[in-house]
This record gives C-alpha cells, sequence and structure tokens, in this order.
C-alpha cells in the first residue's frame, strides 16, 4: 500500500469518479478511479491537489482518491 500526490483533471459526479494525474508524471492519466464519499462533489475542482491511496501500486483500479488539499 502506498499513498500518492496527484491533481484532478477531471471528476463524473454519477459513478463518483475521477481521472488523475499523478505527481511527477507528465504523460499519463489514470482514468476511473474511485473517489471517497466524504469529499464533497463541491470540492473536486479541476487543477485540485489529491491525496490517493494505492492498495495494490500494480493495479490502479485498487486506488481511492483520500483527500483533497490546497
Amino acid at each position: 500500500m502506498s499513498l500518492r500526490k496527484a491533481v484532478l483533471k477531471s471528476f463524473d459526479p454519477g459513478d463518483y469518479t475521477a481521472t488523475i494525474q499523478l505527481s511527477g508524471s507528465q504523460k499519463v492519466y489514470l482514468e476511473g478511479i474511485a473517489v471517497a464519499r466524504n469529499l464533497p462533489a463541491a470540492e473536486m475542482a479541476v487543477g485540485r491537489k489529491l491525496a490517493v491511496i494505492f492498495f495494490d501500486e500494480h493495479n490502479a483500479r485498487e486506488a481511492v482518491v483520500v483527500a483533497i488539499y490546497t
């Protein structure tokens, strides 16, 4: 398990998933990343900094956005 920093690129409030760009990665976006339901949809603005937990570093589907910060 690891905790990584990322930037929000888009948010789907219907599925509560996000497209993110990991810090230090200029070209790779991860799509369909689960967002913790305790995070308000109104706070999911493009460009916001995120904290993401990866339960399995080799499977992005096992990741979840757990915090938004500035």
